[in-house]
């Protein structure tokens, strides 16, 4: 890894370091109601991945661990993997405290392999992560690694035109591109889960097209099984969303997708 490399994700991990306190006391995340049992999975993951009873599961980029629980609690047996060592310290925290049995690994995702030898049969990541990540092919190759034969990977994530918007002006202009390989580094007050938090974000991030997703698992040696767009996402977090009848949020003139979702196996 390149010495800028390094220092930007160096620079990512403190800053989710810092945020790993401040979501922890959102409304956003609602750690209350997660401990009484709410479930912080959405509707695409969960009908995508049915009954994971039972099965072996691997979270990328988890956080501090709520899908990861949530998945647990739904009987499979859930490693979580991120680069945040407070996000893996708290996830620990929350699954003695619920008495669940996942594991959690503190690591650069691209590093997993190095970390964890077993293979699952899902592997899963979700809303947010491959920004984070400035080359999708190891990537690929890790999902692959980490796959038993006949497994599963599925993600869901914003889509990427949504990225090419710098959402710090005033209002949201299209500045980044697509295909863009620059890193793109911002920095603003709060989070995305508490826009009142006093806390600094510094982020170094990388788009991704869906041309490029889908070749970094394709030539790794997975077939996907679909590649679905939406026009709505679970979560308020771009500006001037509107929340629909179905209680997700859309744009008023659904130019774009907000989501795309990816189903493959090994």
């Amino acid at each position: 890894m390149s010495n800028d490399l390094q220092k930007y994700f160096e620079i990512n991990k403190s800053t989710w370091d810092k945020k790993v306190e401040v979501h922890a006391s959102s409304d956003f995340y609602d750690l209350e109601s997660f401990k009484k049992g709410e479930s912080s999975l959405k509707k695409y993951e969960l009908e995508a991945l049915g009954d994971v009873s039972e099965k072996s599961l691997l979270h990328l980029q988890c956080h501090f661990g709520q899908d990861t629980l949530s998945w647990s609690r739904k009987g499979a047996k859930c490693t979580g993997v991120d680069l945040s060592e407070k996000g893996i310290e708290l996830a620990k925290q929350l699954n003695s405290e619920l008495k669940l049995d996942a594991d959690f690994v503190c690591c650069n995702v691209l590093d997993t392999s190095n970390y964890i030898k077993k293979q699952f049969d899902i592997v899963y990541t979700s809303y947010g992560v491959i920004g984070w990540l400035p080359d999708l092919k190891p990537w690929g190759r890790m999902i692959a690694e980490r796959l038993k034969l006949g497994g599963t990977f599925y993600m869901v994530e914003f889509h990427p035109i949504v990225w090419m918007f710098d959402y710090l002006e005033e209002t949201p202009r299209i500045k980044y591109g697509y295909h863009q390989k620059e890193a793109i580094y911002e920095e603003y007050e709060g989070t995305y889960a508490d826009n009142n938090s006093k806390m600094i974000s510094k982020e170094y991030g990388w788009n991704h097209g869906l041309g490029e997703v889908i070749s970094s698992l394709s030539e790794a040696g997975l077939t996907i099984e679909y590649l679905r767009e939406y026009d709505e996402s679970p979560y308020n977090v771009f500006p001037d969303l509107i929340k629909n009848k179905n209680g997700m949020f859309e744009s008023s003139d659904k130019l774009f997708p907000l989501l795309f979702a990816i189903k493959a196996f090994k």
